[in-house]
């Protein structure tokens, strides 16, 4: 068996017993890399050199039977939205383009804390907003199973690599769904953690309330080493719970007995592809054979969760993102062209006697202002700043941004009262399997609607889980699994469970065949 056939805690087992090298396995993914990356798109960054660099020291510290960290000598790849030092980290977008920050992101500091072998940065969706990573500034992110079809987003790339065997673990961001949505559409498992349970110091923030680190990697026993290495505590964000993290990995077998699952009635309503129902029915089927209890369960206000998300995530977004201005942070435009063309502009109105026209002509920082931002975000990160200032605005912000806070605890009490009387939610991540690259661009509603069964998870700030539990036409299919605020435990407990009774998780893309 080659180390591409094996998750990360058997490659764990392989570096530990001396029978391959950090090196080794590090070279492994970067031809991985080298031979499919070209047309997968997962990667912005690849720090080779780094790379093999960190691996070098790490095996040198083994031979010298020093002490490891629980990830010693794993690859991993980063999403482009937590900061890497004297790496790029931009976001998916022109106005980070150039950006190399001063520090780490402490989920960053912990990979190197737990002697993980930091391999690049994955593309995504600009700023994390989309559903198809095709926002990417830079290029679309093609899903590993059908290379016209896109791998999801925001964290695309992030799902899309680990799908084709590039790395085992990878590092993502979830505000709306962007962990699981794309885990869902590359068949891979992915982890949104509590809100708190995972540092956002250094994640560069879309909307602070919702984003939240977590985890994607082809098994749950995977995610629960990953989670381990980076959940905790951090002074550093006033939004970390102190409260301190389980031992995921130690507990991932024990079982589960007397299982409660809470099958969401609104997430089997119209809309919903068959082929999705019925995959997520037959999982439901394996837990029942393996002794849960399974029953029907109502979140009546999640049907508001997509209104509400997208009233309060582009209001959040609205705000972090007004500091990228061309002169605190971020692109800027060419000021001498802009200085050219306003005077171009004062020439012709000068000429024409246009007084109304020259009171209204800008000052040259607030055009420098508008162009910089005109130029360096792109389109969907417009619309959604204009939807947030929107919202926020004078005359507006009862109707839209207040109401939604108040239907967003609606939709957490409905969480409270569902987990009252079960153990965890089950139901499907996605209301369909991948669509098209470019079929959705050009219809930003059905496009939002792809967060249908996630959002409502981030404005609660519970647990959520996809699992691959199906496939259609070939593209795999996603069971979501939630669970109360700081259960990760048992969310991947019974991920594990399920994945102990089905393969479907060790399905591979027929594109690594050609490895």
């Amino acid at each position: 068996m080659s180390l591409f056939d094996l998750t990360a805690c058997e490659q764990l087992a392989e570096l530990a017993s001396g029978r391959t090298t950090s090196v080794e396995l590090t070279q492994a993914c970067l031809a991985q890399i080298d031979a499919h990356d070209s047309q997968v798109g997962a990667f912005l960054h690849v720090d080779r050199a780094g790379a093999l660099a960190a691996a070098e020291r790490i095996d040198a510290r083994r031979q010298a039977g020093q002490a490891l960290g629980q990830l010693a000598g794993l690859p991993v790849a980063v999403k482009d939205v937590l900061c890497t030092q004297g790496m790029p980290t931009t976001c998916g977008s022109r106005m980070l383009e150039h950006f190399r920050p001063p520090y780490n992101a402490t989920v960053v500091d912990r990979l190197h804390t737990a002697d993980a072998v930091l391999i690049g940065k994955t593309n995504m969706d600009e700023f994390a907003m989309g559903g198809s990573t095709e926002n990417s500034a830079f290029q679309a992110t093609h899903n590993p199973w059908a290379l016209d079809h896109t791998a999801g987003g925001s964290s695309g790339g992030a799902a899309a690599c680990v799908a084709a065997g590039m790395v085992n673990l990878s590092i993502g961001s979830d505000t709306g769904g962007s962990i699981r949505q794309p885990a869902a559409h590359c068949g891979v498992t992915g982890l949104k953690p509590s809100y708190g349970r995972v540092s956002r110091y250094g994640l560069v923030a879309f909307a602070s309330s919702l984003d939240q680190v977590g985890p994607l990697a082809r098994t749950a026993e995977d995610v629960a080493l990953l989670l381990g290495a980076v959940a905790g505590h951090d002074p550093r964000d006033s939004t970390s719970a102190n409260r301190p993290a389980d031992e995921y990995l130690a507990q991932i077998a024990q079982p589960l007995t007397g299982l409660r699952l809470g099958v969401v009635r609104e997430h089997f309503a119209e809309g919903l592809d068959p082929a999705v129902q019925r995959s997520v029915r037959e999982a439901l089927t394996v837990y029942k054979s393996l002794g849960a209890q399974v029953s029907e369960i109502s979140l009546p206000h999640s049907k508001y969760a997509v209104a509400t998300y997208y009233v309060i995530a582009p209001s959040e977004a609205s705000s972090n993102l007004a500091r990228y201005d061309g002169v605190h942070y971020g692109y800027r435009t060419d000021e001498q062209a802009m200085l050219t063309e306003l005077e171009s502009q004062r020439a012709r109105l000068e000429a024409a006697g246009d007084e109304q026209g020259l009171a209204e002509l800008d000052s040259a920082l607030v055009r420098m202002y508008r162009r910089s931002r005109a130029e360096g975000f792109g389109p969907e990160v417009k619309r959604r700043i204009m939807l947030g200032t929107y919202a926020l605005s004078a005359g507006y912000y009862d109707a839209y941004y207040l109401k939604a806070l108040k239907v967003r605890r609606l939709i957490r009490q409905d969480y409270d009262a569902a987990f009252r009387d079960v153990d965890l939610l089950v139901g499907p991540v996605s209301p369909t399997p991948a669509f098209r690259l470019g079929e959705l661009t050009d219809d930003p509603l059905s496009m939002y609607l792809v967060d249908l069964y996630t959002a409502s998870a981030n404005l609660a700030g519970v647990a959520g889980l996809s699992l691959p539990c199906g496939q259609s036409n070939g593209l795999p299919i996603g069971l979501q699994l939630q669970a109360p605020p700081f259960a990760e435990a048992r969310l991947l407990r019974a991920a594990h469970m399920f994945q102990q009774a089905t393969d479907w998780h060790a399905q591979r893309p027929a594109l690594c065949s050609s490895s």
